[in-house]
């Protein structure tokens, strides 16, 4: 399972999402990527507006405010 979180600096947003990844993440033995948005003028292009963006395998799970439960669900299916 490939998760990744898209984010940039200084989002507490961002924070918050890395938290519940951390905390997720750690409990079924999974980890995720952090790609900071600003590294790469595409995805600057495709989710400035959206920060943080969460996928797993591609698919976009969440996005902004991010749910524990929506992430929970996708990370325990």
């Amino acid at each position: 399972m490939e998760i990744i979180l898209y984010s940039k600096p200084q989002c507490h947003l961002c924070h918050e999402a890395k938290e519940l990844l951390e905390t997720l993440c750690a409990s079924v033995g999974l980890t995720y990527q952090e790609i900071d948005i600003y590294t790469d003028d595409a995805l600057l292009e495709k989710y400035q507006w959206m920060i943080p963006v969460i996928t797993v395998d591609g698919m976009v799970i969440d996005w902004g405010k991010v749910s524990y439960h929506k992430l929970k669900a996708a990370l325990h299916p």
